[in-house]
């Protein structure tokens, strides 16, 4: 028998979904503490979570038998992920399951500040008649903006064009044709800015999307746009928003999310052009069924059967040959975020070229693995090389793969080409050193012999004396200590890029300082598996 414990309160479909599964045996503890978690979880082979459970490294290390973890919902960000991915721990989601309540609860945010719902709504209970000053706005014939075309942009998409909305979306990672299949007109986002009536975002908050809404971003706005927040806090910034709404810029603003949850009362919230709601996008009845017997029934047929669904860290590999791929699968993911990350361009194609030793192993799960490192800091579900070609294929993403024949200076070599929608191409490759490390060998025009791994600087700077030293002058000043450092030179001799192995991240405040040196052209953070 398998034992499962549910250390979350479960709805009792979700229970009954694992007591009538042969071979689990349930254990329903809801509302356990970090500390009794950790003394709990032995001797139990699954564990099913929400919000509220805390599976951090020292619960990890104390299960002496946890196969998989289960999270009822989207969000996975109170499991260590890296912990569990080191002992062999499986960690699955219901990625849909909220979907659907997430996306009604954005238009009934959008509704409240349309036709200022709240307002009079609170007016009659004061025993008030203040229909001049509630009076709202259609929202049919209107422009709405969604910034995010991923399950939850797409529902909102859907719903607000059957309320005879025109919709215009931004996704980096959607291709035009795919988006109107949808019906939906993939714009820039300054053109999204500017042509919509209202906006929602269904983002995942990262560092190209945090503060995406700002004092920038509303100057181009319509006057009387009004703004919906229901995917992550920090994706608007509160001062901006604040100064749009006094200014009338901005016609109303309604948030469900926040940096700091609860909030407390803050200027914005105290704000009467604001509506706002405590995190309530996955909290209906039937998300919360939905997802409690999605991940119970995941949970049980994984420890049953083997069989493996939404899995957020466990790379589709062949048991005989993880050996073997494991290194290439490691080259190819880091390959994949950095590029990922240091390119700006919105992938069109992925192509994945292999030559020398690994042109002859399974190239499925490496480019599974390339293309999850590519993708990832795009969305807001992770994407792992379980999902990744299906996130591509719906996103309108070509993905190639090549063998080379013929001399090469290594014996194995793994390359990523990516082009956008404009033609524009972006590549790195990558080897294997003789301790199996990954090296990035070639970026663009930069040919040089780099690890690729941990926290990286990358600088991209004229080819000037006084560059290195000026860059390393101010990471010593900061405390900031550099493991190694390479450097490459690009065709023509003119630019040199270098990588800077970190032993900590810098400050945004460091990394400013860095951009500003001389002779340095871009500088970047990147953070490598």
């Amino acid at each position: 028998m398998a034992k499962v414990l549910v250390s979350d309160t479960l709805s009792e479909d979700g229970l009954d979904a694992l007591r009538k599964t042969d071979g689990i045996e349930l254990d329903y503890r809801p509302g356990l503490s970090e500390e009794e978690l950790a003394e709990a979880i032995k001797g139990f082979d699954g564990l099913v979570i929400r919000s509220g459970s805390k599976v951090t490294a020292k619960v990890i290390e104390a299960a002496d038998c946890l196969k998989v973890v289960g999270r009822a919902g989207i969000g996975v960000d109170n499991v260590d992920l890296k912990a569990a991915s080191r002992k062999g721990v499986i960690v699955m989601n219901t990625p849909t399951g909220n979907a659907v309540t997430t996306a009604e609860h954005a238009l009934a945010l959008l509704f409240s500040i349309a036709r200022k719902i709240p307002f009079a709504a609170a007016a009659m209970k004061e025993g008030k008649w203040e229909k001049k000053a509630a009076s709202g706005r259609e929202l049919s014939g209107k422009t709405l903006g969604v910034v995010g075309l991923g399950n939850i942009g797409r529902i909102v998409a859907d719903r607000a064009r059957g309320l005879h909305m025109k919709v215009v979306g931004f996704d980096p990672v959607m291709t035009k044709e795919r988006a109107a299949e949808l019906g939906i007109e993939l714009v820039s986002l300054d053109d999204l800015f500017r042509r919509a009536d209202a906006i929602t975002v269904h983002t995942p908050l990262t560092p190209e999307t945090k503060g995406l809404v700002n004092d920038a971003a509303v100057d181009k706005m319509k006057k009387g746009v009004l703004l919906v927040n229901a995917a992550r806090g920090g994706i608007y910034e509160d001062a901006a928003l604040l100064r749009g709404l006094e200014s009338g810029k901005i016609g109303g603003v309604a948030v469900d999310v926040f940096e700091k949850e609860p909030p407390g009362i803050t200027d914005l919230i105290k704000h009467p052009g604001v509506v706002a709601t405590p995190h309530l996008g996955a909290s209906t009845t039937e998300a919360q069924e939905r997802v409690a017997v999605e991940i119970a029934e995941q949970v049980a047929a994984y420890l049953t059967t083997g069989e493996i669904s939404n899995s957020i860290n466990v790379p589709a590999v062949p048991a005989e040959m993880a050996p073997v791929l494991g290194p290439y699968l490691k080259l190819a993911t880091c390959l994949g975020e950095f590029l990922g990350q240091v390119e700006t361009l919105s992938p069109r194609v992925v192509e994945i070229e292999f030559g020398g030793e690994v042109a002859e192993l399974p190239h499925a799960p490496i480019v599974n693995a390339a293309l999850a490192g590519v993708l990832d800091k795009f969305l807001e579900n992770e994407v792992n090389p379980v999902n990744a070609p299906l996130v591509a294929a719906d996103r309108g993403i070509e993905v190639r793969r090549e063998t080379t024949s013929g001399k090469s200076r290594f014996a194995t070599l793994v390359s990523i080409k990516v082009a956008g929608a404009g033609g524009e191409t972006a590549l790195a490759a990558g080897t294997l050193a003789a301790d199996g490390s990954a090296r990035l060998v070639q970026w663009n025009s930069f040919k040089m012999d780099a690890h690729i791994q941990g926290t990286v600087l990358v600088i991209r700077n004229d080819d000037r004396p006084g560059v290195i030293g000026a860059v390393g002058s101010l990471l010593g000043d900061a405390g900031v200590n550099v493991a190694r450092m390479q450097v490459g030179l690009s065709d023509d001799g003119k630019d040199a890029a270098s990588l800077w192995a970190l032993d900590s991240r810098p400050s945004d405040d460091l990394l400013a300082k860095i951009r500003a040196s001389q002779n340095v052209k871009e500088a970047y953070i990147v953070g490598l598996s």
